[in-house]
């Protein structure tokens, strides 16, 4: 590919970008935008890493539009594009954009082969911002040759707050009408999830990225042969949102039948960032490692895309949100290492949030809109594994009631989602 036939293509996406910026209604989001650029006047490169089509591109860009060269390897034109081409994308830039262009910003850099000496020759004299969709981004070379000289983050869908921003809503806690507004919005959001398209496109774009996700991300990155199959694996693990796996069990359910092949699949999904999971606690590691885990799928909107029925289990949805919600704040703003907790008698908390070496807080979901709602197996496993794990800062995320129980205090899912930050 020649330098001017690149210079079409870079031209043309940054037309599409123009566009997106000019008609879309844009959400400065919630991540710490001073620090990140204090960070850039360094020789370093910002890798924004998060799941496919969560805003990666868009955050980048509202950082510094005027004096930035973009450039997009998710694009089929650039499929075969090799490592020793680059310099003439970096050619096509200057051409575009003249000397004055301060920032790059490499898209989905990671669809080619050898990118990271490039990236590293470039931070020297530009400000260097990378994006990918696959967490391992930075587990290679990348790491190898900067030595440190590099800052990553993982970006996550909107948040409730994001989503709210986007709506243009505020929410006035003192006001009944408002707070049935915030409910009602929050019923939107649990349906839809928080990909940014779902809402300026239409909740149909959900299973599009899903697809994108499984094909581009997966299928095509670990050249997968057994499509069939793997589509059938993903799906029964997403289904299996805020319940208990163990590999060997998913082994004998699935077509796949082989341990270490269901160990090697859920890998590329977590490394997708579609879903995540977490340990049980122990303070033995050995303990935790054997352990079922939790699943938990990184947005609502794609549980409800894949037939689940809303009504069916709202706690399920419910904890998977707030699963979701701590692991967002624990990457924007530090809140702890995240388990779950469960005993031979199989009590259960649904979070158990640990930092700076001890458990911080204990975090039960319930779907309960009632004092007479909430079941006394959840206080009891609370004030159980409070005294177990010597914490006395317990929780409990409802739907609708607030108050306390126990020494445990009840919190509505609209009013801790909204809350700026820690969990």
């Amino acid at each position: 590919m020649n330098v001017e036939q690149l210079k079409r293509i870079i031209n043309e996406q940054r037309e599409e970008i123009d566009y997106r910026f000019g008609k879309w209604k844009l959400v400065e989001r919630e991540l710490p935008k001073e620090r990140v650029l204090e960070y850039l006047k360094a020789p370093n490169i910002l890798a924004v890493l998060g799941v496919r089509r969560c805003g990666k591109t868009t955050f980048s860009l509202m950082l510094e539009r005027e004096r930035c060269g973009y450039v997009n390897f998710d694009d089929e034109r650039m499929i075969g594009i090799e490592a020793e081409e680059l310099n003439d994308v970096l050619q096509a830039l200057y051409e575009l954009h003249g000397p004055e262009m301060e920032y790059i910003i490499l898209d989905e850099i990671q669809n080619v082969a050898g990118w990271e000496l490039f990236a590293n020759r470039l931070r020297r004299t530009k400000k260097v911002i990378v994006t990918g969709s696959n967490s391992k981004l930075l587990a290679g070379e990348l790491a190898t040759h900067l030595t440190g000289r590099y800052m990553d983050f993982t970006l996550f869908p909107f948040s409730f707050r994001e989503f709210l921003k986007l709506k243009e809503q505020e929410v006035d806690v003192y006001s009944t009408a408002s707070i049935a507004e915030a409910k009602n919005a929050l019923r939107q959001y649990l349906k839809t999830g928080g990909f940014p398209e779902a809402h300026l496109l239409g909740s149909g774009m959900v299973s599009r990225i899903y697809g994108d996700i499984i094909q581009k991300d997966i299928l095509r990155r670990h050249r997968i042969r057994r499509e069939r199959q793997f589509f059938d694996f993903a799906r029964y693990l997403v289904s299996n949102f805020s319940k208990e796996i163990t590999f060997r069990k998913t082994a004998n359910v699935t077509s796949l039948g082989n341990i270490h092949t269901i160990r090697k699949y859920v890998g590329y999904l977590e490394s997708s960032y579609l879903v995540f999971l977490i340990n049980r606690f122990s303070f033995k590691l050995k303990e935790q490692m054997k352990a079922p885990k939790k699943v938990y799928c990184i947005d609502t909107g794609i549980v409800n895309s894949m037939a689940f029925r809303f009504s069916e289990d709202m706690g399920r949805i419910m904890e998977n949100v707030v699963a979701v919600e701590l692991m967002r704040r624990n990457a924007y703003v530090g809140g702890g290492s995240l388990f779950y907790w469960k005993d031979h008698q199989q009590r259960e908390v649904d979070f158990v949030v640990k930092s700076n070496g001890s458990v911080g807080r204990l975090i039960q979901v319930s779907d309960a809109s009632s004092r007479v709602d909430i079941e006394d197996r959840e206080i009891k496993s609370l004030v159980l594994a409070s005294d177990q794990l010597r914490c006395r800062n317990l929780m409990m995320i409802t739907w609708d009631f607030e108050g306390e129980v126990d020494s445990v205090e009840c919190v509505p899912l609209w009013k801790w989602l909204l809350k700026p930050r820690g969990p």
